[in-house]
């Protein structure tokens, strides 16, 4: 059973009525996590909720998201901390994460729970980009993965993806709906870095779309940059517009079962569809048709 507990701006905790519908969703690697929740409203909840600012979801007693309160609402009808700041333009010639914890992340209060023990040199963060990309583009790059919030809302600077827990779905399991997408219209075949300040061209080809017969040219400019920011840029460019190239959405009649980061291994004998893949939302939900997991999937 889901509850959830508000924390007011005075230090006093107030538990919401029974939960009439609720729904949960977990990101994973981007940074809004998010829940909306409804039950039914007494006229003692109207000195509450103007000063309630955090919140805290349990399910049977485990906690599955704490977050900031963006907004509240009260209707009558007749059914009765993210990193969103701006950083400053700034250059490393050469940093260890706990350099840029620093800078773009210790400022705002937040908890690092876990850090992996990376470095880089060469490092630029535009001006207007937020902390938050500046943290993760710093990660990617040296680290080649994205951080993320636990749902106690504490960061780890560690990679998501290969958690170790994995969910078998097969023809017996009691899959309520499963849909897969296959697009090859986003995919990058080839992107020329143009270096307009030094007059350099770059290419850098996706060989196994180019294989394939996949043909999307792209051609990105960028102000003086070494080869490696060169190559770098391409290849991330190219690795990304990939990402939703298969994505498969499926739900299952129980709440929270996987989070992304967790391995969902597919045996539909009837789909002819089998494989591992990693999950990169999970959204949980419970409303008149009681309660379920959709869950999206991909290659990582």
């Amino acid at each position: 059973m889901m509850n959830i507990l508000l924390d007011t701006y005075g230090g006093v905790r107030y538990e919401l009525p029974v939960l009439l519908r609720w729904e949960l969703d977990h990101t994973g690697a981007v940074p809004c996590d998010s829940m909306t929740a409804a039950c039914l409203y007494d006229a003692g909840m109207a000195e509450v909720l103007p000063k309630a600012t955090r919140f805290t979801a349990f399910q049977d007693g485990r906690i599955m998201l704490r977050g900031v309160i963006d907004a509240y609402e009260v209707s009558l009808s007749r059914q009765g901390l993210l990193l969103d700041n701006e950083s400053e333009a700034l250059s490393y010639e050469s940093a260890p994460l706990s350099e840029i914890l620093e800078n773009h992340v210790a400022p705002y209060g937040i908890e690092v729970e876990r850090q992996r023990d990376i470095s880089g040199s060469g490092y630029a963060v535009a001006s207007g980009s937020s902390q938050w990309k500046a943290l993760q583009g710093f990660t990617h790059r040296f680290g080649g993965f994205d951080p993320y919030f636990t749902r106690e809302g504490a960061l780890v600077v560690e990679p998501l993806w290969g958690s170790g827990k994995t969910l078998c779905i097969n023809d017996d399991s009691p899959l309520l709906s499963l849909r897969k997408r296959e697009q090859r219209y986003g995919v990058i075949s080839e992107i020329l870095i143009q270096d307009k300040v030094q007059g350099i061209s770059h290419p850098v080809r996706n060989e196994k779309f180019l294989q394939t017969g996949g043909q999307r040219r792209h051609v990105l400019y960028m102000p003086r940059s070494t080869a490696e920011d060169r190559r770098y840029t391409g290849e991330y460019q190219i690795e990304q517009s990939a990402l939703e190239q298969v994505e498969i959405s499926l739900e299952l009649p129980f709440p929270f079962a996987a989070m992304p980061g967790d391995r969902v291994e597919l045996a539909l004998g009837r789909l002819n569809l089998s494989g591992v893949y990693e999950v990169v939302r999970s959204r949980s939900r419970m409303d008149g048709d009681g309660e379920r997991t959709e869950l999206t999937i991909g290659a990582r």
